[in-house]
């Protein structure tokens, strides 16, 4: 029996959001250690499933796990952002029903210190696909200052970027993230649950795997195929995504789209893809926050596309 090393996050809420999918194709765009994907092939006995993960090694152990599924269950190694235009060309829009993207690190990656994730990590590379040129030691080592500035202002939001980005470049190289953790961690925000690095190791690793460069392409592509009866769901773990999440859902339910100073309507105003299906951003209970203390800052979104 395997053992499973990831716990998927809001699982109850991601069943509930595609509860009425009876048949069709639901895309996991980030099947990780297929957590989702098996909970939505047991949830809904009738639809078939296209996985995707640029992690060999998650596609590894979910090409065992999902493997009872037989060929109710395709794998598709890449960015999710470019594998999603691959599908297009192989199945009909109208045949997919939903769609999940769980946007961020999972748990075995973060646990693994090989991986480089981690703030106790022993090396620098947090790349989620293992043959990308662009590792962290490139970005910590080799970026200008002002490149390490944009990086911890963009991704970090981190008030004295300017400080701590000087510090990093004033003690480089390092080779490892416990050491660079360490370095900076006095010149970072304390107070709050999470590790006082946390908020620089995550604008590195967003750096090193262009995570919102591909979101925004994700949500692109969604947007051109225009799946006619999609249910998508968007789980994402910092306000930088969410926030991207929330603009392009909202965009996305105006019939309008004619600049606010517009005197009168020109662009014929039937430019609306569905219908926004969250207020509010789901999140995690109680119970789950109990078994899962990841789960904290998870957020998702749902947005129903409808026929036109």
């Amino acid at each position: 029996m395997q053992n499973i090393p990831h716990v998927p996050v809001l699982y109850a809420q991601v069943i509930d959001a595609f509860k009425e999918i009876k048949d069709g194709i639901v895309i996991d765009c980030t099947m990780g250690y297929g957590g989702h994907s098996s909970m939505i092939l047991e949830a809904n006995s009738n639809v078939t499933l296209i996985a995707i993960d640029q992690d060999q090694t998650a596609i590894d152990f979910s090409t065992s796990r999902l493997a009872k599924y037989g060929d109710r269950v395709t794998i598709k190694k890449g960015r999710f952002s470019s594998v999603i235009k691959d599908i297009l060309q192989e199945v009909d829009p109208k045949n997919v029903k939903g769609i999940l993207a769980d946007i961020g690190v999972s748990s075995l990656q973060l646990d693994q210190k090989e991986r480089g994730f981690s703030y106790e990590s022993a090396n620098l590379d947090m790349r989620m696909d293992k043959n990308a040129l662009l590792t962290a030691s490139n970005v910590v080592n080799d970026y200008s200052i002002q490149e390490l500035e944009r990086v911890l202002l963009e991704y970090g939001e981190l008030r004295n970027y300017k400080k701590l980005a000087s510090e990093i470049v004033k003690n480089r190289p390092f080779t490892s993230a416990k050491e660079l953790s360490d370095r900076v961690k006095s010149h970072m925000p304390h107070g709050k649950k999470i590790h006082p690095a946390t908020l620089l190791m995550q604008a590195i690793r967003i750096e090193v795997n262009n995570e919102l460069g591909e979101l925004q392409s994700l949500l692109k592509s969604f947007e051109e195929a225009k799946f006619p009866q999609a249910i998508i769901s968007i789980i994402s773990f910092h306000s930088l995504e969410d926030r991207i999440v929330k603009q392009e859902f909202s965009r996305w339910n105006k019939s309008c789209i004619c600049p606010d100073e517009a005197m009168r309507c020109t662009c014929s105003n039937n430019h609306k893809l569905g219908r926004i299906l969250t207020k509010k951003p789901l999140m995690a209970e109680d119970d789950e926050l109990k078994e899962n203390p990841r789960s904290r800052s998870a957020k998702m979104r749902i947005f129903k596309m409808d026929s036109k």
